[in-house]
């Protein structure tokens, strides 16, 4: 099997997809819930369009199709976790057919908040099989940089309790209780969430980032390595093959 590179599919894309011609660059931003993904994309996303690139930037339950119904589904706090997880996977479909590939195209760059690796990493913290996660993404594109801002479950707990919000529902994986009360359930839940992702770091290459800093350092981290993939001297990971179904072993 050919090795994969950037903006190639993992494995079958999905049917009647045309993923040629794309010129732009896919960047992702990964991490835990409360790790600050969504201040980075938004100061990144400034500074490349001070830079003069066009910039698209997406995120998990954004899509037009299944946006609003995850959101409205997740109001009654009745949702099952393979329910759920189909229904990420259907908005990440949507997104990745009607706004990711069409702006690649146009020579976009994409930032994500968020990827498949998230709902790979939130699947298995609810006891799902990992192959079977695989094998329902195997139709993404392989992005050209993958940054994990990485903090432990203790900084995340002072991020929320330093912050105007509160635990959340969801964030907190209540919705299958790892732990008689939010806090404990939360602790439990993205003690899980990082674990599977740092099992993930190495095999889909991921860039690991100290997210237990300030922004302005996480900041500069991302800038010096996404200028470097611009000018070309930041070296893409390795190609790898990966072996039909799953993304890669």
């Amino acid at each position: 099997m050919e090795p994969k590179k950037p903006l190639e599919f993992y494995s079958e894309p999905l049917p009647g997809v045309d993923a040629t011609n794309l010129q732009g660059k896919l960047i992702v931003i990964e991490g835990p819930d409360n790790v600050g993904r969504s201040t980075q994309v938004a100061r990144l996303r400034a500074w490349l369009e001070q830079r003069g690139h066009a910039v698209l930037d997406t995120g998990m339950a954004r899509g037009a199709l299944a946006g609003k119904g995850i959101q409205q589904a997740k109001e009654g706090n009745t949702l099952g976790r393979v329910t759920m997880t189909l229904f990420y996977m259907t908005d990440f479909a949507d997104r990745l057919e009607n706004e990711i590939i069409p702006a690649l195209r146009a020579g976009f760059v994409v930032l994500t908040d968020r990827y498949i690796f998230s709902l790979i990493a939130r699947g298995m913290a609810r006891g799902e099989d990992r192959l079977w996660l695989e094998r329902l993404v195997s139709f993404a594109l392989v992005p050209h940089a993958v940054y994990y801002l990485r903090a432990d479950v203790d900084d995340l707990i002072s991020r929320v309790v330093s912050g105007p919000g509160s635990f959340d529902f969801w964030e907190s994986g209540m919705d299958v209780r790892f732990g008689e009360d939010m806090f404990e359930s939360f602790v439990k839940y993205q003690g899980r969430i990082i674990s599977s992702l740092d099992r993930m770091s190495k095999r889909y290459h991921f860039e690991v980032i100290d997210a237990a800093r300030t922004p302005d350092e996480i900041f500069k981290d991302l800038q010096r390595s996404i200028g470097k993939l611009f000018s070309g001297k930041r070296r893409l990971p390795r190609a790898r093959p990966a072996p039909a179904p799953v993304l890669a072993k």
